[in-house]
C-alpha cells in the first residue's frame, strides 16, 4: 500500500519539478488526512508543506487508509466521493487532482 507521507514529501515535489503542467493548475489544496499527517500543496508557488492551510482553494477530507488506497488506484476517487469517504469543498479543482495522482 502506498504511503501518504512519501506521496507528499517525495512524489509531489518531484512532479512539481519535472512536470510543468502540474504547476499550471495554479491552485492550493489542503489535505486533511484523518489518522495521518495533513498537508497543503500550493501549485502556484510550487510548494508542499505539512499541515492543512486555512484558505486553500480546495480542501480534501479523507481518512489515511482510504487515501493510501486511492494512491494505489486513482480510479477509486469517484467511488470514495460517492460513498462520502472523501469530501471536497471545490469539486472543479478536486477533479484536477487526477493530474497529481496519475
Amino acid at each position: 500500500m502506498a504511503d501518504h507521507v512519501e506521496f507528499f514529501t517525495k512524489t509531489i515535489p518531484a512532479k512539481i519539478e519535472n512536470e510543468p503542467a502540474v504547476k499550471d493548475i495554479g491552485a492550493s489544496f489542503a489535505f486533511n488526512i484523518d489518522g495521518g499527517t495533513s498537508y497543503t500543496i500550493d501549485l502556484a508557488a510550487g510548494a508542499v508543506a505539512e499541515g492543512a492551510a486555512d484558505g486553500a482553494d480546495c480542501t480534501i477530507n479523507v481518512n489515511k487508509d482510504d487515501f493510501e488506497a486511492l494512491l494505489d488506484n486513482p480510479s477509486m476517487a469517484m467511488q470514495l466521493f460517492m460513498t462520502g469517504k472523501l469530501t471536497a469543498d471545490n469539486l472543479g479543482l478536486a477533479t484536477q487532482l487526477q493530474t497529481l495522482l496519475g
